[in-house]
């Protein structure tokens, strides 16, 4: 087959996915599995240019940790001289620069370099969006005309994410009518706000809910473990909403000496106690139309709770010592690790105040129930811990992510971020000097964050050299249902939202797999029992509907 030949053959597919309703991740995928066929190679990755940094959106060949990383453009000089390319660049196979995914392909045993890498930048508007680049373990994999066929791809890729973006924002003006999503993308390009990373089936119903409840003026009670980023819900919240160029102004109500709470949130007058020598605003007067974010609202000392209250139903406060009422138009984001339910119950909060608070909940998952995400979440720890240390390369073997995957996270995400810094700063301690590519192993994560997995689940845990690629994905996949399965104590949909899989789907993996089947609970087998007795001991018309 000819050159042009095989590049049409490439392309056709893409075009035919502009015409159709894909998810966005989908058709991204589709893209890079089309590329590869056209140019061979060990990993290819689509990255979208967001201020300093390269998001990925989609990989192939690269570990799944590469998705939750973000390149800094001044600190990869590959991907700072493919953006300034107005063309496709191959670098030489003697180049000096780093490769920002030395050590991220996967498959070999032992992290390898890459050794032929070639890329092209994205371009919509004339304006670069992001950059596609092809990298390969073998010296001259790529070819001179190779480049040729990348260009033509490359302005085919552009036009796929335009088309892709053109899609999403005509859904959300149709879901919104005021265009609140170009209104945060506008406000988000310009904060510095964290992001948010997870693909688990249980994080986008999260995304889903704060995208819903942000454009309204709901009060939201945010609700999880300790650790799980409930702030971090809090400002995507605000940022969505349409008080996004307004103040978030965020109170840690836990941390506040109840003697000085009241003043923190409503203001003093000069004279108003000892050491108040002028008058002072608020919290409520300084998110004053904007949003008030009360974290550890479970805290609060009763007579607080109780002028919280009448704030929330009047918008009116009064400064300490002062008999004058200040109106105030915010909008109260909580969150509390505590089960306030429970605490209205036991008499330490006031019922009104937590209805008032709860008019949307909104529940946390915990890192436990999210699957796979930790991998993504990790990957991001581990880019910002591998420019603090000024390494080239600083990635998780297989045994360090299988531990992380196991790993109950009582601290959450909280907890993997130190206990990836901790385990990045060991490995750099213990690696060679010359060594660019850093390896987080086993050892480095150490034993109260990552304990052993022990009884059954240990044995298909163990490697087995003698597996091949498929027996080994298959024994893998065991271990994370036997683990899913004993935490959520034999219950298949707590297990299955684990897994982020339907229960339906986790039923066929472990009739595929040859899992042992669900056993009826022990009550209703003896249920089942009994009432086959009384069908042998009764006659054929002595049978009664129960």
């Amino acid at each position: 087959m000819t050159a042009n030949a095989l590049l049409l053959a490439a392309l056709l597919p893409v075009v035919d996915d502009l015409a159709r309703e894909l998810p966005e991740h989908e058709r991204y995928r589709r893209l890079l599995s089309a590329l590869r066929a056209l140019i061979p190679c060990d990993a290819v990755a689509l990255l979208r240019l967001d201020g300093a940094h390269l998001i990925p959106l989609a990989v192939e060949g690269l570990v799944p940790d590469t998705l939750g990383r973000r390149f800094r453009v001044d600190q990869h000089p590959r991907l700072s001289a493919l953006l300034e390319q107005r063309g496709p660049l191959r670098f030489p196979v003697d180049c000096g620069l780093p490769d920002p995914y030395d050590g991220l392909i996967e498959g070999p045993r032992e992290p390898l370099e890459i050794h032929d890498c070639m890329g092209c930048a994205l371009r919509i508007d004339d304006r670069p969006w992001g950059l596609v680049t092809l990298d390969a373990l073998e010296a001259t994999r790529f070819k001179p005309h190779e480049l040729e066929s990348l260009e033509a791809f490359a302005r085919l890729a552009a036009a796929t994410v335009k088309a892709a973006e053109r899609l999403r924002t005509l859904a959300r003006r149709a879901e919104d009518e005021h265009r609140l999503a170009e209104h945060y993308r506008e406000v988000a390009a310009q904060s510095d706000t964290p992001e948010m990373i997870g693909q688990s089936s249980v994080y986008r119903r999260l995304l889903g809910e704060i995208d819903v409840v942000a454009a309204s003026e709901l009060t939201v009670l945010i609700t999880g473990e300790t650790g799980t980023g409930k702030e971090l819900v809090a400002q995507a919240i605000h940022v969505r909403s349409p008080r996004a160029r307004r103040p978030l102004v965020s109170v840690n109500c836990a941390a506040l000496p109840e003697t000085l709470v009241e003043s923190e949130l409503f203001g003093h007058v000069r004279g108003a106690f000892s050491g108040a020598v002028a008058d002072r605003r608020g919290r409520f007067e300084l998110a004053d139309g904007g949003t008030l974010f009360l974290d550890e609202v479970g805290e609060l000392p009763p007579g607080v709770q109780a002028k919280l209250l009448r704030v929330l139903q009047s918008g009116q406060l009064q400064r300490v010592g002062s008999d004058r009422e200040h109106r105030v138009d915010v909008r109260i984001l909580a969150a509390t690790n505590r089960d306030l339910a429970e605490e209205v119950r036991a008499g330490r909060f006031r019922a009104d105040l937590y209805h008032r608070l709860s008019v949307y909940p909104l529940r946390v998952p915990p890192l436990r129930e999210r699957g796979r995400d930790v991998l993504l979440m990790a990957g991001h720890f581990l880019e910002q811990n591998r420019s603090r240390l000024r390494v080239r390369s600083l990635r998780l073997t297989a045994a360090a992510q299988a531990a992380l995957l196991a790993h109950d996270w009582p601290g959450n995400v909280r907890e993997l971020e130190h206990l990836i810094g901790r385990a990045s700063l060991k490995a750099r301690a213990r690696s060679n000097e010359r060594l660019r590519i850093v390896s987080i192993e086993l050892q480095d994560l150490d034993q109260p964050a990552v304990p052993p997995v022990t009884g059954p689940i240990a044995s298909a845990a163990a490697p087995d050299t003698s597996l091949d690629l498929r027996r080994g994905v298959d024994d893998f996949q065991r271990q994370q249902i036997r683990i899913a399965l004993e935490r959520s104590q034999g219950n298949r949909a707590a297990a299955a939202r684990a897994l982020g899989i339907d229960r339906a789907n986790l039923h066929r993996l472990e009739r595929r797999l040859g899992l042992p089947e669900a056993a009826p609970p022990k009550a209703q087998r003896e249920t089942r029992r009994e009432a086959a007795g009384h069908a042998r001991n009764a006659g054929p018309g002595s049978l009664k509907p129960v």
